[in-house]
């Protein structure tokens, strides 16, 4: 087949892509991202032995993540990168065997991955990946193959959590070992379900501890966030556009183009960083254009400024706009101009380059900046509501549905919830409805706003700190997930959302491709995990009768 992947949401026919990817993948750069995977079970492999024999490497490390993270929904579609990122990672690896052998440890093993040598060229290095995907190298069982898909892709969330805290300083060598363990796995077809489900669940304790570390990170480096009034208009003058999840290339970006006129704005999963006290202190940060990459196309052709993509969540560009974008991080496509290492300064050039807005315009407000220190400080206030009855529910409704039209669930679900329910919200998902005015409970806004995907932690200790202060089980509280999945950092949370314990969780819009119906049983049986239905009957079902 020409390339053949199903490790995001929209996956064509719910299934899986084959002829190319709805995200706008290529077949060769399915099978590149293939061949990057082949390529770091070998350098795992090499890792996992190197720790018994007390050979740790930081580079290994580090560049695991980065090129595991590189193969993540919407990150890099450029062959020219990918080929390097490949010829790099053997590189390492071939050092790393040498370090462990050195050291006494094992360096041959039976799986090519630890021995294969990248073709000369893009065209033959297609030809490697197309014969190593992991859907070519599979087990028989169905469920097993599952199973591996399951870790395969809840290992590239954790990946891209990992890289984004190291960026800013925060490692943790279990999560690397982690890694490296769960990647060598990929090459042993002997493991039994209970086997592959334990790694599973493994990976979604890694996750939390990946998670804290970016969240002590971002909150570290920049404070915590604190509730922020964010415009979404714009004002005149010259400007810059910023999309993605990196906090440092926003920061670096502030700090560079502060004093030259240019007024830098927020899109996407970025409209969180407005309640960061490190950077909320630049006045020309102004507001947030846009909703998210649902409309990125249309909103990045509407833009008068130059645009920059940071991580991942870049749709396929359009001729309209493509010369006035730039990436930064692991986000590449051919054509469009990356910038690293935070130089900024071809950005600022186009920006200044371009006519900018010509007028003001208001186009009215939202507030973020709810994250767990604000929504735990409130906990007292919050008891005593939910004692009183004002409060009768909680609803943690998070995720990124993708770019389908037509799909109105999760707006419907927020609007039809009670009056006496609040609705927590992060990740992009709640784009579909973030400005909707839902008033407030007691002085608590029903719509709080706890950040980015990445910001899944906050989400995590608000419910346990919930649960401690009621003196209860996270199951116990008034409290129901109600979560969208659109890529793998999703399938990593949910992971850890498992590993906690906690049930009952609403998924959606579609179930995970990569999931068989013997593993959904599973899931179904040990966890509650419910399919989402209509807003009106999971309504229903949760707090048995709608009122107010």
């Amino acid at each position: 087949m020409s390339m053949y992947c199903n490790q995001c949401e929209q996956t064509a026919k719910g299934t899986g892509c084959t002829v190319a990817g709805v995200c706008g993948k290529s077949p060769e750069v399915a099978a590149l991202q293939d061949l990057l995977i082949h390529s770091v079970i070998g350098l795992s492999l090499l890792a996992v032995e190197g720790r018994k024999v007390g050979v740790k490497d930081p580079e290994a490390n580090r560049y695991t993540v980065q090129a595991i993270f590189t193969t993540l929904t919407n990150v890099d579609f450029d062959p020219q990168r990918l080929a390097e990122y490949i010829d790099k990672c053997v590189k390492i690896r071939d050092r790393l065997r040498e370090k462990v052998a050195n050291a006494g440890g094992r360096t041959e093993f039976d799986h090519p991955s630890a021995s294969f040598s990248p073709a000369a060229g893009i065209p033959e290095l297609v030809k490697q990946g197309r014969l190593v995907s992991i859907h070519e190298d599979r087990a028989a069982d169905d469920d097993v193959h599952s199973l591996r898909q399951l870790l395969l892709y809840g290992i590239k969330g954790v990946a891209a959590y990992t890289d984004h805290a190291a960026v800013l300083g925060q490692e943790d060598d279990l999560v690397y070992s982690f890694i490296h363990e769960g990647m060598a796995a990929l090459a042993n077809k002997d493991l039994t379900m209970a086997e592959w489900l334990g790694l599973a669940m493994k990976c979604g304790e890694m996750n939390l501890r990946a998670m804290e570390l970016l969240d002590a990170g971002n909150t570290g480096t920049y404070g915590h966030p604190v509730p922020t009034e964010v415009p979404l208009g714009y004002r005149k003058g010259k400007a810059i556009l910023v999309s993605g999840h990196d906090l440092k290339d926003l920061a670096e970006l502030l700090a560079q183009t502060e004093g030259k006129g240019i007024f830098v704005y927020t899109h996407g999963e970025m409209l969180p960083s407005h309640g960061y006290p490190g950077l909320k202190k630049y006045s020309h940060f102004y507001g947030h254009f846009g909703t998210a990459w649902q409309n990125q196309q249309k909103e990045f052709a509407a833009f008068p400024g130059a645009i920059l993509m940071t991580t991942n969540c870049l749709q396929k560009p359009q001729a309209a706009y493509m010369d006035n974008i730039f990436t930064t991080g692991h986000v590449g496509w051919p054509g469009v101009r990356h910038v690293d290492n935070s130089r900024f300064g071809p950005v600022i050039a186009k920006a200044l380059e371009m006519p900018g807005f010509t007028e003001d315009a208001d186009k009215g407000s939202v507030m973020v900046g709810f994250a767990r220190k604000t929504v735990i400080g409130l906990a007292d206030k919050v008891i005593e509501a939910v004692k009183k009855g004002a409060i009768r529910h909680f609803f943690l409704v998070g995720g990124c549905d993708g770019v389908k039209s037509g799909r109105s669930y999760y707006t419907d679900f927020v609007e039809k919830a009670p009056k006496d329910t609040v609705i927590l919200t992060l990740a992009c998902g709640k784009f579909r409805f973030f400005d909707r005015k839902l008033g407030d409970i007691g002085g608590i806004p029903r719509l709080l706003d706890v950040g980015q995907c990445n910001d899944a932690y906050s989400a995590i200790e608000i419910s346990l700190a919930l649960a401690d202060a009621f003196n209860c089980g996270v199951n116990d509280l008034p409290l129901t997930l109600i979560l969208s999945w659109y890529e793998q950092k999703a399938v990593a949370i949910l992971l850890t959302l498992l590993h906690l314990g906690l049930k009952n969780i609403y998924l959606g819009p579609s179930l995970p491709a990569f999931i068989t119906p013997n593993v959904l049983n599973f899931l179904t049986e040990n966890f509650k995990l419910r399919p989402i239905s209509t807003p009106e009957e999971d309504l229903k079902a949760i707090l048995g009768t709608i009122k107010g």
